[in-house]
């Protein structure tokens, strides 16, 4: 069975699919009035039928479609999962998303498998071994993948380069694309002690082919202070819009997704967010 996929990421707004969302998905793309596409972690895909599939199959015949994985442990010392890639391999032929990424993490040691997404220290080794992996992945999938920066609680004592340096050599060295989180920027500024708007100003704009925003909380620490966790489990902060709205005026429209993984809303709530982006997507010349 295959759905009927289309192959780009308009430069509007889309959400991510929620499976409490399907029917509302499917019934306003058969209007013309959803979000212009939906992005899916493909591990919940990876079984071979089932009515999460008949759902996604409705609705890709509608909508373009973003994979964004969280298995396939690219930093991992020991190289990308293949039981990951393979199944990563056969929904890709099954859908054909218009985009596929996955992050600038690890998450499999040699005997345990970590529902985290790790941070990696931004070394020349790592840079080396990340690259490599990346080659393999766009190799077995036959096209190019965007990775995704972190959200960062802490800084590793080692490392020969910044976040942007490390990103942009690595789109240098494998071809590969950036999917800008802008949430992941703030959380990380916050709890770095670091500026998010130079940080943000560092990325160079050719290179982003996806852009995510999300809402974030701010909690006390054990120690007395204060930590930004993202849990993508409330609306877009503002200072996140503001900073989505000084990219865009830079870079362009591009495709930017509304993240709520937890305690998600009902369909209008989120739909209202990504009217929001929409807003500010409608507001910068399509060829700038």
């Amino acid at each position: 069975m295959s759905a009927s996929p289309l192959h780009s990421l308009p430069p509007r707004a889309g959400i991510g699919l929620k499976s409490r969302h399907y029917a509302d998905v499917l019934a306003a793309a058969e209007r013309g009035t959803a979000p212009a596409w939906v992005e899916v972690h493909p591990q919940n895909y990876f079984g071979a039928g089932g009515p999460p599939h008949r759902w996604l199959t409705a609705i890709a015949e509608h909508l373009p479609l973003s994979f964004h994985s969280v298995g396939l442990s690219l930093g991992s010392a020991a190289g990308v999962d293949m039981g990951e890639l393979e199944a990563l391999a056969a929904l890709c032929e099954r859908y054909a998303p218009a985009m596929v990424s996955d992050h600038l993490s690890w998450s499999n040691g040699p005997h345990d498998k970590f529902p985290d997404l790790l941070p990696i220290p931004y070394t020349h080794e790592a840079l080396d071994h990340f690259a490599a992996q990346v080659a393999r992945v766009q190799d077995r999938l036959g096209r190019t993948i965007l990775i995704e920066n972190p959200s960062r609680y802490l800084a590793y004592a080692e490392g020969d380069r910044d976040e942007v340096d490390f990103l942009h050599t690595l789109c240098r060295r494998s071809g590969c694309g950036l999917l800008l989180d802008i949430n992941n920027v703030e959380v990380s500024a916050f709890n770095l002690g670091l500026d998010p708007v130079p940080w943000l100003g560092a990325f160079d704009p050719a290179l982003v082919g996806e852009i995510h925003v999300a809402g974030h909380a701010v909690k006390d620490d054990d120690m007395g202070g204060t930590i930004a966790i993202d849990d993508h489990g409330s609306p877009v902060r503002p200072s996140c819009w503001q900073l989505l709205a000084g990219f865009l005026e830079r870079a362009g429209p591009k495709p930017v997704l509304v993240e709520w993984d937890t305690d998600v809303p009902d369909y209008a709530t989120l739909c209202a967010e990504a009217a929001t982006a929409d807003v500010l997507l409608l507001a910068e010349p399509v060829d700038a």
